[in-house]
């Protein structure tokens, strides 16, 4: 008997291309148009030797790939990973320009990615690695404050965005906004405060939002707020570990499940978030985590019964060989690309409630904006109103108090006169951005007779924008 043709799996950049153009059918423009913004304007791809510290040589492949350049300077992170290939690069590009489009951050999208394992290097060899890459990318005009910006991804961090910077400071020593070539960086090096937990605050921001919107919670069959929810974590990396706990311990909720490479741990009455990460960073995993129960599979726990599933680890994890077993009632991408085209589809008739990638895992770009704006002017967030602010405080309580003929308790005049420090400034405008951009999402949602998903709302919002900007400038009759 003949044994039918297995189908072949889209690529990761199929998936993401096709998700837009489900998008674009709601969209009047030009055809012309829409393959100009679906399409990725430019990719380099770069190999150059390392020796190691044994006196070896090892040759390393890596890439960059600009999506669009619509808006100036190009943004986006630098991925190291074992898998990581042109493909994806391209695919995690895309999607940098549609979510820089849809939380307002005037960049287009860029990715990089360096094909090895970090933790197969030592901190010497990581940092010839770092420094060649840049040096490379640099030369070929892939890195510069005002064309093409990095930032840090999936194993990278303030670390490498250091190295990055000093590079580029010393083949452009003239260049006096040398700093704002890279965002990510250490605070003492250039960086803002809040840019390492961003993009877990953001994910939290737009959590806390999609419960602020009764008909929205309702669609998923949850109501009330994040207080009790029962949630599923895959991946206690940087974003899925930030998100967890913020959850957690500001918002009441109950992480009942932390899935890592190398198995979950569940708890139906909550797992110390915190106390799980310290024992990752000792140990190397979760598997012999003293609390909870063991699971070896553990991606089958993205199928455990619960109220909200934050998919924080790699892309492609929920896709048609286990979507219909999916039970959560809310999904947040707060990785790239977690769901499949595919998957997408089946959860959808399901009716799931996915907020996107696309909006979900913004509060990285934000963050780097407000960085980027900071390098540029010279100045840190807060230098120029900080006692203006205080002062005037100081005033409102001396009339309030003279008004009343009353004392405020000095707890309070504590709090109000309390300095504007440039954390609680970038907290503020990150929840701003991810408040106002998921308004723009479920009006889009709940408005256009057609568009029945928040992603492509997402995407209907972002291709209007990028469309209304070639318009604009003239670069499209």
């Amino acid at each position: 008997m003949a044994i039918a043709p297995t189908k072949p799996r889209k690529s990761f950049s199929q998936s993401v291309n096709l998700m837009v153009e489900r998008a674009m059918q709601h969209v009047n423009i030009p055809e012309g148009l829409k393959q100009q913004i679906i399409a990725c304007n430019n990719v380099i791809e770069v190999q150059f030797p390392i020796v190691m510290d044994d006196g070896s040589v090892r040759t390393i492949k890596g890439w960059r790939a600009v999506h669009s350049d619509h808006r100036s300077p190009a943004k986006g992170g630098i991925r190291y990973a074992a898998n990581v290939n042109q493909d994806e690069v391209i695919a995690l590009a895309s999607l940098m320009t549609y979510k820089c489009a849809i939380v307002n951050v005037p960049f287009g999208g860029s990715k990089g990615g360096v094909k090895i394992d970090p933790r197969d290097f030592s901190e010497s060899e990581l940092e010839r690695i770092t420094r060649r890459y840049a040096y490379e990318l640099i030369l070929k005009g892939y890195i510069s404050s005002g064309g093409n910006v990095p930032a840090p991804d999936m194993g990278t961090g303030q670390r490498e965005m250091s190295w990055i910077s000093d590079v580029y400071r010393s083949m452009h020593p003239d260049d006096i906004n040398h700093f704002a070539c890279v965002t990510g960086k250490p605070v003492a090096n250039g960086g803002i405060q809040g840019r390492v937990e961003a993009t877990g605050r953001g994910v939290q921001y737009a959590l806390q939002e999609f419960f602020r919107h009764p008909r929205d919670m309702e669609m998923a069959g949850l109501s009330g707020s994040l207080e009790g929810k029962r949630i599923v974590v895959q991946g206690l990396g940087n974003v899925g570990f930030h998100a967890a706990k913020f959850l957690q311990e500001e918002d009441g909720a109950h992480i009942i499940c932390i899935i890592e490479r190398d198995g979950a741990i569940i708890d139906e009455n909550g797992l110390n978030v915190q106390s799980v990460r310290d024992y990752m960073d000792e140990y190397g995993g979760i598997q012999g985590y003293p609390e909870g129960k063991y699971v070896a599979d553990g991606i089958k726990c993205l199928e455990l019964d619960c109220d909200i599933l934050i998919p924080a680890a790699l892309e492609s994890q929920i896709t048609v060989d286990n979507a219909e077993r999916i039970q959560a009632r809310l999904i947040i991408e707060a990785a790239n690309g977690p769901i499949t085209f595919d998957a997408d589809e089946i959860l959808r008739q399901r009716g799931i409630v996915i907020i996107p990638d696309a909006y979900a895992n913004a509060g990285g770009v934000t963050v780097s904006y407000f960085e980027w704006l900071k390098n540029l002017s010279h100045v840190r967030f807060g230098r120029m109103t900080r006692r203006l602010d205080e002062y005037r405080m100081k005033q409102i309580i001396d009339a309030m108090e003279l008004l009343t003929g009353k004392q405020l308790p000095d707890s309070v005049k504590k709090n109000l006169t309390l300095p504007t420090e440039e954390l609680v400034m970038v907290r503020s405008g990150l929840e701003d951005t991810m408040r106002l951009a998921y308004q723009e999402i479920s009006q889009a949602f709940h408005e256009q007779p057609n568009i029945h998903d928040f992603r492509t709302a997402c995407f209907y919002i972002s291709i209007k924008k990028i469309a209304q900007t070639y318009l604009d400038m003239g670069i499209w009759p």
